[in-house]
């Protein structure tokens, strides 16, 4: 009977944490649930409750979605999940994890540091953080980091930052959503507590909006550094 209150806090913090930073709620949820529930549920459930954080936040930042940003993202992530799926599947995925877990660490310490100037990217960079973060979903289902890391490196303000990541995270959430759905992934029980902890993540997504318009945008991106540092640092230890 507790299970479905444990469910609910921890959608209440994931929501929380990716209304404050534009993603990262994966990051607390997955770990946590795993805890209380089988993996092969706490994705689908994840997924889900992604729909509702995305859908919210970019209906909240409608007026800083730039089709132009995010479409070359969306298109790129299509062919990059096919990749994934099949070459990647096929090296060792705990091996990839590391590496790119050493990487996110490094790269934001980095950033955390020298605080490296914002440029304007050329968008051949966003077909590629698109394609890599389609294969690298697939893969071991951790395709973030590539589009953040391309989005926190141009000379974009933060509601742009925010508004692109989840732009093209709704589209990527719905896209596997679906999938899930078509090969029964998503079962009765999982959509009952979807349903139970729906409104937890939106009140934890809404709180951490009122949090994120109260920050200036050099401390959001020093937030969303650590939240790569900490996912990082998950990958390299599994």
């Amino acid at each position: 009977m507790l299970t479905p209150l444990f469910i609910s806090a921890i959608f209440l913090l994931a929501g929380f944490v990716q209304g404050m930073t534009g993603f990262g709620s994966a990051l607390i949820a997955i770990p946590l649930l795993s805890l209380i529930i089988d993996i092969k549920s706490a994705v689908p459930l994840c997924i889900l409750n992604s729909l509702v954080i995305t859908t919210y936040l970019s209906l909240k930042m409608r007026k800083h979605l730039d089709t132009k940003k995010i479409l070359p993202l969306c298109i790129a992530a299509v062919p990059g999940i096919l990749v994934g799926s099949t070459i990647l599947k096929q090296v060792s995925s705990t091996l990839i994890q590391r590496v790119l877990g050493v990487f996110l660490v490094i790269y934001s310490f980095h950033s955390l540091f020298s605080n490296p100037k914002p440029r304007s990217l050329h968008s051949a960079w966003s077909y590629l953080a698109g394609f890599l973060s389609g294969a690298i979903g697939a893969a071991f289902s951790a395709g973030g980091p590539p589009t953040i890391i391309y989005t926190t490196l141009n000379d974009w303000d933060k509601d742009t930052i925010k508004a692109t990541l989840n732009g093209f995270f709704l589209f990527n959430s719905y896209l596997i959503a679906i999938v899930h759905a078509v090969t029964r992934l998503t079962t009765v029980e999982i959509f009952t507590n979807f349903m139970i902890s729906a409104p937890f993540v939106l009140l934890g997504t809404v709180l951490g909006t009122i949090c994120y318009g109260k920050i200036p945008r050099k401390l959001y991106l020093q937030i969303t550094f650590a939240f790569l540092t900490a996912m990082g640092i998950i990958m390299m230890i599994g």
